[in-house]
Order: C-alpha cells, then structure tokens, then sequence
C-alpha cells in the first residue's frame, strides 16, 4: 500500500476532511482526505485503489463506533472526509470505471420524520462501497414498492424509525415488500426496533448500528 492511500485511509479513519480543518487537533494543518485523493489520482493511483482506501477507513470507525470506542460525531466527522473524497471519484463512478458493490435502498417509514439515523447508515454503507438510494423520511410502502420495481436489481432494503408508534407501518411495510418480492432482502432499524421485533416482523435483520448494516450487506455477497 503507498504512503498516499495509508494517509488516505487514516484521514477517512479520523475524519479528517482538508488541510485546513481544525479535526483532529493533532492532525491540524496536514492534508486531508480532499488533498490525498487529488494527489493519488495525480500520481496515478487507480480509483478502486482510493475507493479501497475509504472502504478501509469507514471499517475502521465502524468497528470503532460498534464498539463504543468513538460516538456520532467521530463517525459523522468520518463521514464526511469520506464525501470529500467521493467528489474526486464521481466522474469515474459515472463513467462505469469503478463498479460498486450493489445497490441498497433505504428509507425512514411512514409517520416518522427522524433521518439521523437513516443517514448515519446511508453515509457509512455509501462509505463502504455501496450505492444508496436514500428516499427520506415518512416514506410510504408504495414508495419502497415504486422504488424497487425501479430498480430490480438492488441488493436489499433498509427501514428505519425513531418512534414506537410507527412499528406497526414498518411492519405494515416489511411485509407487503416481502409479498410481492420474496426474494428482498430487508433489515430493519433504529432506536424502537430489536431483535425480536425485527424477526416478529419478519424483517431478514437488525441493523443495530451502521457497521451491522454493512456486515448484513456484504454476507448477501458472499452467498450469492
């Protein structure tokens, strides 16, 4: 691995976004992960190699995070060195020069207008190398169902809620998904759900944090 795509993957680790941001104060006034993706794609560092790098990164304060060894802010902060280096590698995701790793559709379900979470989840699995379509808050069933026909070909679907009262629409929407494609899969989330309820339900997994949602995500890969 070089030296450019180590710092790279600390900078992800860390959250730090550019040269001239104060987070961490131990690592003010080095570049960031904006300068090192700009400088790797300069000396010709393939863009899978640097997607690698924030894979890496995000892994790192993932496990960190589930751990309970960092919090919201450090994986925000993460977060968004992770997009700095997104906007470098933008034009080659369109131009179908890096493939991602599949597509998840996620969304926050009706009656409930909390997205922290949602997006918690959606920056770090983007972060580790998936496509999110992220259709919001108080999204209704027939959007999930819309959303899916529109793209047949995602690898699974992610619900959230912050509110107990809107269990029984996550419900309500894990099931009507799963009758008409049985074959999604669904994990479910957020502050309410368990376990128990995730399986009553009968969502495929609990997501109790944003790393399990891309542990859940890459074990469809391995069995496929």
């Amino acid at each position: 691995m070089s030296e450019i795509i180590q710092k790279l993957t600390v900078c992800i680790e860390r959250g730090k976004v550019n040269k001239s941001a104060p987070y961490p104060p131990d690592l003010q006034g080095q570049d960031g992960s904006d300068e090192l993706a700009a400088l790797a794609l300069q000396n010709n560092i393939s863009p899978d190699e640097i997607l690698e790098a924030c894979i890496e990164g995000m892994q790192r304060v993932g496990d960190k995070f589930s751990r309970n060894e960092v919090f919201v802010p450090e994986l925000l902060m993460a977060s968004k060195a992770m997009y700095a280096v997104m906007k470098h590698l933008q034009p080659f995701f369109e131009s179908g020069s890096i493939k991602t790793r599949g597509k998840f559709i996620i969304g926050t379900v009706a009656g409930d207008l909390h997205d922290i979470g949602k997006n918690l989840v959606s920056m770090v699995v983007k972060g580790n190398g998936w496509e999110v379509i992220d259709l919001g808050i108080d999204v209704k069933t027939q959007k999930f169902i819309d959303t899916i026909k529109n793209h047949p070909d995602c690898t699974a679907i992610g619900l959230s809620a912050l509110l107990t009262t809107t269990m029984v629409n996550m419900e309500k929407t894990v099931q009507e998904i799963h009758a008409i494609f049985p074959d999604k899969k669904i994990i479910v989330g957020g502050a309410p759900v368990t376990k128990d309820a995730a399986k009553k339900m009968g969502a495929d997994a609990y997501g109790k944090n944003p790393q399990a949602a891309v542990e859940f995500l890459n074990s469809l890969l391995s069995t496929n």
